[in-house]
């Protein structure tokens, strides 16, 4: 079997999965959610991830959420799911991503322990050579590579990517130093859009975005600005919505996936802001606040791309 040995840069697309009153799934909204994105012309999506509450789905609905992704997809932008945790858990992930033609993985990170150099490579490695699928690593908790470990992972041809969510730019000037454009570099920082600038200066020049969920045009505006290099553009685009939105998140543990849940209610779409315990739902407050930033938004910068 060939397989194409690349992944989707840019703005990438991570959908949420919407729960009912009671918790179920609600595969309608979450199929609409993936549908928006594509609309909005995120060029790839990434299920059960972490903005997909990947820590709190079964293998019953993760199978589901493949199979109702594609549904939609129709093969019109690359699917990546999320694999990781314990390593039984993520052969099995990795094997129904395989099992359903899934174009590739993000590989999150172990379970529980903070494992040694040898034991993250041998997590990474046995994943990663488990399938013929694209991989993408995902630096963050408890798994943080040293360039060796990097270089060693990166003799394996499933690995197209890396991504950061530790944010030591020191490292990962040394990584992309070292490794060049053997791997595509994203941004997996918490609201990606404030370290941007940063990243994209030392070779990173794809991120995953949560405001795209809600207010797809503000990201689109917002990168395009920064690769043109509209400094002014950018530093509305701060002041009026990333930053703001960006120190609401901060308020709380778990709004970096009930935030978005919170965004996406707010502009209509059929997502509720239930979440599954332990994370928990968007504060009365700061869903108002959210709701004032997302005013000035669609007043501000909507026409301009012609958003929803």
């Amino acid at each position: 079997m060939t397989v194409e040995r690349t992944v989707p840069r840019g703005i990438l697309g991570f959908p949420v999965t919407p729960m009912n009153e009671d918790l179920s799934i609600n595969y309608d909204s979450y199929q609409k959610n993936i549908e928006f994105l594509i609309e909005n012309g995120l060029n790839s999506v990434f299920i059960a991830c972490g903005a997909g509450e990947f820590h709190a789905i079964n293998d019953e609905e993760y199978e589901q959420l493949i199979i109702k992704a594609k549904e939609v997809v129709q093969n019109r932008v690359p699917i990546y799911t999320g694999v990781g945790g314990k390593i039984t858990e993520a052969l099995k992930q990795a094997e129904l991503s395989a099992k359903h033609g899934i174009d590739g993985y993000l590989i999150l990170p172990p379970y529980l322990i903070t494992p040694s150099q040898d034991g993250i490579y041998s997590y990474l490695k046995t994943i990663i050579e488990s399938t013929q699928l694209n991989a993408i690593v995902y630096q963050r908790d408890n798994c943080v590579m040293t360039l060796d470990t990097l270089k060693k992972l990166a003799e394996i041809p499933q690995l197209v990517g890396f991504k950061d969510g530790i944010g030591n730019i020191e490292t990962n000037v040394e990584f992309t130093q070292a490794l060049g454009d053997r791997l595509a570099w994203i941004n997996g920082m918490p609201l990606a859009e404030v370290t941007m600038p940063t990243y994209l200066n030392i070779g990173f020049d794809t991120y995953s975005s949560a405001i795209s969920n809600y207010i797809p045009f503000a990201s689109r505006q917002y990168f395009d600005a920064l690769l043109s290099g509209d400094q002014e553009k950018v530093k509305q685009l701060y002041e009026d919505i990333i930053l703001p939105i960006h120190n609401i998140r901060k308020q709380k543990q778990g709004y970096a996936v009930s935030l978005i849940k919170a965004g996406m209610n707010i502009v209509g779409l059929p997502v509720e802001t239930h979440v599954r315990p332990p994370i928990a739902p968007v504060e009365q407050n700061h869903y108002n606040a959210l709701a004032d930033i997302i005013k000035l938004a669609k007043e501000k910068y909507a026409e301009v791309s012609g958003g929803k």
